[in-house]
């Protein structure tokens, strides 16, 4: 029974013994890279080729070798193309005595370019009159230039732009808008400090003390609690505000007394400023010949002289100030004296209409063109503190006198400019008034805010129309 059963049963395991020895062989073999590029066959070789053979070695060397090379020459070209298309655009700030052959030397940009700029019709000193702090914008693709613009002023702005024809150049305009602002700031340690804390702009504090300089001695006269009020102009661009413009109106109350000051301009179109019944709010004289120092010594007859020891006279008003402060003419007039003069140091002495002299003493230096003869205007600067002479440190002495009679600087009258004339009265009145409204207490806190716009710089409305 035992030897039937091995005799049937040994075929099949010889069976199933071949069947697993062929499946080991089958798994063992490499299998195919499915990452692999097919095998690459020269199309000609493979043309003619005979059915059922393949190609020869060199011809698979050949198919092998030229179409990465040909890839990469491509590749190349194709680089080289990218590059000369990539557009780079730069901002240049204008330093100082640069030019824009210096900036496209500096930049690597073609100077055949900028030739051709130059010669577009009407555009020449726009392109090449340049300032410190001008901005320059330049589109270019390997040196060469695609557009340049650039703002030739506060309103307008030059483009060039490169046609398949050449270069062609467009002025295009940057519209302004004037808004008007009512602001109100109240002293408590300086004119300045009280601007910051009211939002208003240095540049509108000086235009202001400068407006009430012939009234109020800026350095002597301010009190704790003075208060002003100003009603200017705030120009904006692209709704963003570019900078302050002119003061329409202001308002000073120092200590208990109101000055009140409007904006008109006459037929000559100077803005200048009068109160609010046409009298000019310049006067023949500045009450102070410096800006915004301190007294160190006032006008007294029987000062006792701090060098000398002795009851001296001090004739004038002592500012103290660093030295190198400029000095201002206080009035319209002609120098006749520049030198040395004793205790006073180097000394100016303009003399005026109506036999008013006035002296300025101890000063460093004297301003270029002064000498004896030559005219100055009021406001011109003729010279820097200093401490020559008998001065105890660098300060100003500053003297007035009328028929060689010394008066005090700070209380002296002082003679007034001209009057509006009749005839611009009326105009006066009308355009005076909105403005004079604006200065009166706000009925609530709104009232101080920007106002709608009032005119462009193209079209400007009249300021009466408000």
């Amino acid at each position: 029974m035992l030897k039937k059963l091995m005799a049937w049963s040994a075929p099949i395991a010889a069976a199933v013994g071949a069947a697993l020895l062929l499946w080991h062989a089958l798994g063992n073999r490499p299998a195919a890279d499915p990452g692999a590029p097919a095998p690459q066959i020269d199309a000609q070789a493979a043309g003619n080729a005979t059915p059922g053979t393949e190609p020869s070695a060199a011809s698979r060397d050949t198919a092998q070798g030229s179409a990465p090379n040909a890839a990469a020459r491509t590749g190349d070209e194709s680089d080289a193309a990218r590059q000369a298309e990539v557009v780079s655009t730069i901002e240049v700030v204008v330093a100082r005595n640069d030019t824009l052959d210096a900036i496209f030397q500096r930049m690597g940009l073609d100077k055949a370019d900028l030739e051709a700029i130059r010669n577009l019709p009407g555009i020449r000193q726009s392109i090449d009159f340049l300032k410190p702090g001008d901005t320059i914008q330049l589109t270019h693709a390997a040196g060469e230039i695609k557009e340049l613009s650039r703002k030739v002023s506060e309103t307008q702005t030059l483009k060039v732009v490169r046609r398949d024809d050449g270069f062609s150049a467009q002025m295009i305009d940057n519209p302004v808008e004037t808004r008007i602002r009512t602001a109100t700031a109240v002293i408590d340690t300086s004119l300045f400090q009280a601007a910051e804390a009211a939002e208003i702009s240095d540049g509108v504090a000086l235009k202001l003390a400068n407006i009430f300089g012939w009234d109020i001695d800026f350095v002597l006269d301010i009190r704790d609690g003075d208060r002003y009020t100003v009603v200017y102009e705030q120009i904006y661009q692209d709704g963003k505000k570019v900078r302050d413009g002119e003061i329409l109106a202001a308002e000073f109350v120092n200590n208990g007394r109101v000055y009140r000051a409007v904006g008109f301009k006459g037929d000559s179109g100077r803005l200048s400023y009068y109160t609010p019944n046409g009298l000019a709010m310049r006067k023949a004289f500045l009450r102070a010949p410096l800006e915004f120092t301190r007294v160190s010594s006032s006008f007294n007859p029987h000062r006792l002289h701090p060098i000398l020891q002795t009851i001296r006279g001090h004739m004038g008003t002592d500012y103290a100030a660093p030295t190198g402060t400029p000095v201002h003419a206080s009035g319209d007039g002609r120098v006749s004296f520049a030198g040395r003069r004793g205790g006073y140091g180097n000394a100016i002495v303009l003399a005026h209409t109506n036999s008013i002299s006035t002296l300025y003493g101890h000063m460093s230096r004297f301003a270029k063109n002064i000498r004896v003869g030559s005219r100055v205007a009021q406001g011109d600067v003729i010279g820097f503190v200093g401490m020559t002479g008998l001065a105890t440190g660098p300060h100003l002495h500053y003297e007035y006198l009328v028929n060689g009679l010394h008066k005090n600087p700070q209380t002296v009258k002082l003679p007034g400019a001209e009057p509006l004339r009749a005839e611009s009265m009326g105009r006066f009145l009308s355009e005076s008034a909105p403005l004079l409204s604006r200065l009166e207490p706000p009925a609530a806190p709104a009232a101080a805010a920007n106002v709608p716009v009032i005119g462009t710089a193209q079209s400007r409305a009249p300021i009466s129309a408000n």
